[in-house]
Parts: C-alpha cells; sequence; structure tokens
C-alpha cells in the first residue's frame, strides 16, 4: 500500500520558518517526481515546489526565494524548509508524487499525503 505521511505543520509566528517533511513508503518513486502543494480555506490547492523525476526543481513565483525543497539520498523523504513565512502561506500542505514530466498541478498527483495544517499568525 502507498503512503505519503507528512508532518511538520504547526503554528508559526509571520517572519518565522518551519520545515516540512514527507516520508513515502510502499513503493519505489524512482521514476516519480515529488513535491508540495497547498491548500487554504475556501481556495483551490495550488503548487508550492516539485523535484521533478528528472531532478528539476520549479517554484511557484509566490515562494520568492523563502522555501527550499529538497530529497534525501535514498528518495523516501522528501522536505520543504519555508522561510520567512507570512500569514497569505497559512494552509494545509500536502506532499504528492507524480510521474508528470514537469508536476506542478494538482492533476499531475498520482498520489497524495493526508496534509499537514501550517498556520501563520501572531
Amino acid at each position: 500500500q502507498v503512503q505519503l505521511v507528512e508532518s511538520g505543520g504547526g503554528l508559526v509566528q509571520p517572519g518565522g520558518s518551519l520545515r516540512l517533511s514527507c516520508v513515502i513508503s510502499g513503493r519505489t518513486f524512482s521514476g516519480y517526481g515529488m513535491g508540495w502543494f497547498r491548500q487554504a480555506p475556501g481556495k483551490e490547492r495550488e503548487f508550492v515546489a516539485v523535484i521533478s523525476r528528472t531532478g528539476g526543481i520549479y517554484y511557484a513565483d509566490f515562494v520568492k526565494g523563502r522555501f527550499t525543497i529538497f530529497r534525501d539520498q535514498a528518495k523516501s523523504l522528501v522536505f520543504l524548509q519555508m522561510n520567512s513565512l507570512e500569514p497569505e502561506d497559512t494552509a494545509v500542505y500536502y506532499c504528492g508524487a507524480s510521474p508528470a514530466v514537469i508536476p506542478t498541478a494538482p492533476a499531475d498527483v498520482e498520489y497524495w499525503g493526508q496534509g499537514t495544517q501550517v498556520t501563520v499568525s501572531s
């Protein structure tokens, strides 16, 4: 059974940092890109960052150099380091696995985690 499990969310003040983790189990994802998406209340799920199956790294424009996505050597973990967080970053963050060449749309994702809540507030 394929499982993606996120962790690391929480409440943080504006300007603070969080590191999200996603552990993957149940199959090999060597032919898959791994990425992060988010969904705020009342909004559609949106792309945040991805490491494609060929190793390319892509970010949404709103990241503006604040977030970094990286993957461990065994490729069973993917992380999202988030710095300079803003209240607008408040959302549920989802880890996803996709076989697409450059998966930047939720429709590209084949496997999803359950999400982890990130709240940025003073």
